[in-house]
């Protein structure tokens, strides 16, 4: 198991939270615990605390579930779900993964290279390095 440095991903995440389309970026333990960054300042959560944890959890959970194939299939660099009102991106880093809570407009494939480079060296595989 890889450890990371949470401090330095409150750095990122509070980086990535100053795109204008991005409403949050949090690093979640494999339990969807929240570990950094939180919510953009006034902007509405849409959703409540609770759901939001349920949320977390989920991603999480499907987020570790990808992982069985990725012999056969490579390993997932991120995924985005596009809703009426946001849409939900994951970005895993080991054992973790980045969560984004994004504008329902945004262009995913550019915004996901953006917070890819944001995020830094291990993310050099990502494009081939």
């Amino acid at each position: 198991m890889t450890e990371i440095n949470v401090k330095d991903y409150e750095k990122r995440c509070q980086e990535l939270l100053e795109d204008d389309e991005v409403r949050f970026a949090g690093l979640l333990d494999e339990f969807g615990k929240l570990l950094a960054g939180g919510y953009n300042q006034g902007i509405d959560p849409r959703l409540s605390e609770e759901q939001h944890d349920v949320v977390c959890k989920e991603l999480a959970a499907r987020v570790s579930k990808r992982k069985i194939y990725d012999t056969e299939l490579g390993r997932v660099k991120y995924s985005a779900s596009r809703r009426e009102h946001v849409v939900i991106m994951s970005f895993p880093i080991y054992e973790k993964v980045i969560m984004i809570v994004a504008e329902p407009n945004v262009n995913i494939d550019r915004l996901a290279f953006r917070i890819i480079e944001k995020l830094g060296s291990q993310w050099g595989e990502f494009f081939g390095k």
